[in-house]
């Protein structure tokens, strides 16, 4: 999920790529925050980036 969030990709194409619904797209995020010690998804991104969780591609 923040692989594709990294990409810019939006809560609807999200879910499609990954066979759940928006719902799930929406709150899953709360339970990486908390595992990130992050309070959003910006800043989600940022930290799985520097630790190597997941890479930047174009």
């Amino acid at each position: 999920m923040l692989r594709l969030e990294a990409q810019g990709a939006s809560n609807r194409e999200i879910a499609a790529r990954l066979a759940v619904s928006q719902a799930t797209v929406k709150s899953h995020p709360i339970h990486i925050f908390g595992k990130l010690g992050v309070h959003d998804r910006t800043a989600a991104v940022t930290v799985a980036l520097e630790r190597g969780i997941i890479r930047h591609t174009r």
